[in-house]
């Protein structure tokens, strides 16, 4: 287990370094100059003005050293918690900015990954059982599944929120209301939120179905239950077995889709106004802010790794095989 352990650190480790470094080199391939556009935004016309901003700017920013030792300075700065300074919201700094957006994206991801993964693979063990049911999920599950985060957010916000006027259709919360502890900003808080997790909720809840019932019915097929079904076991014993087994590639798809449900949470975030992190990402491409990109993007980076990691040891625990299989190669 050790070396296992060992060995999955090192790899997430060196991952790391790759995404942080196209993390800091992807932001700097974008065209423009986010010191001219801070001088410009700055709307000043004299000329020595102009240079001496660009000159206090680009030695704010470490824009004035050459590339290699940018590079440099971003990983000690980085190793010292520090994201550097916005662009578009200056003087921020981009840890407080990106800070502040963390509790959205996760407020809706968090939720709609579990709860669509658990009604899901629920949904499909039972559609595998159950004819009429598997007539009705199955082409819901291939409809919903086959839409494109954005779209479903687009329709949902157009059916729930402009035709019937039930949900807010923009923002976090009521432009009206300050953040507080309360029961009325916490209610509208809801309200905000409902639309965004359902984006999200129901295109995961159709692969996650369609997945389970086609595993449960190739294990149900399979050489072991029809021997157990030969020697007379319950047909309850036989499912619970073929349900088990069903669940392991769940738990590694569930490892490959979170960087699929985080790009639409960012996605989904943007149709909606949601103050997260991917109003965040808009925002910072659109302001040339090289800064905030690379730091909204480096806490994405970071919850996919440590996401990955934790399930690879959850595998370990819940799969009998692999502990035998650690247990032979250190014995």
């Amino acid at each position: 287990m050790r070396g296992y352990l060992a060995r999955k650190t090192l790899v997430y480790g060196l991952t790391f370094v790759v995404a942080v470094t196209l993390n800091w080199l992807i932001p700097r391939l974008m065209p423009g100059d986010p010191v001219q556009r801070m001088v410009a935004r700055a709307a000043v016309q004299h000329p020595e003005t102009i240079a001496s901003m660009t000159d206090y700017y680009e030695r704010t920013f470490g824009l004035d050293l050459p590339v290699w030792q940018q590079y440099l300075n971003y990983w000690a700065a980085l190793f010292r918690g520090d994201l550097g300074t916005s662009v578009w919201l200056f003087p921020a700094p981009v840890s407080q900015v990106v800070l502040d957006a963390v509790p959205y994206t996760l407020g809706i991801m968090i939720p709609a990954i579990l709860l669509s993964w658990v009604v899901g693979n629920s949904v499909g063990a039972m559609a595998a059982r159950s004819r009429w049911l598997d007539n009705v999920a199955l082409p819901i599950g291939y409809l919903i599944t086959a839409m494109p985060y954005m779209w479903l957010a687009i329709l949902l916000a157009w059916g729930f929120g402009v035709a019937l006027g039930w949900f807010p259709v923009a923002g976090g919360y009521d432009f009206g209301l300050v953040p507080q502890w309360s029961w009325s900003f916490a209610l509208d808080l809801l309200q905000h939120w409902v639309l965004p997790f359902l984006s999200l909720f129901l295109v995961a809840l159709g692969g996650w179905a369609i997945g389970m019932r086609n595993l449960i019915i190739y294990e149900l097929e399979s050489d072991y239950s029809n021997y157990l079904a030969a020697l007379g076991a319950p047909k309850r014993l036989i499912r619970k077995y073929a349900f088990r087994n069903a669940m392991l590639p769940q738990i590694t798809g569930l490892a490959l889709q979170l960087g699929t449900i985080l790009g639409g949470a960012l996605v989904t975030e943007i149709v909606f106004a949601y103050p997260g992190l991917g109003r965040l990402v808009l925002s910072a491409i659109q302001n040339q802010d090289f800064f905030l990109l690379q730091g909204t993007l480096l806490f994405v980076v970071i919850g996919v790794l440590l996401a990955n990691f934790v399930i690879d040891i959850v595998y370990v625990l819940v799969d009998p095989r692999t502990r035998t299989g650690l247990t032979g190669a250190t014995a």
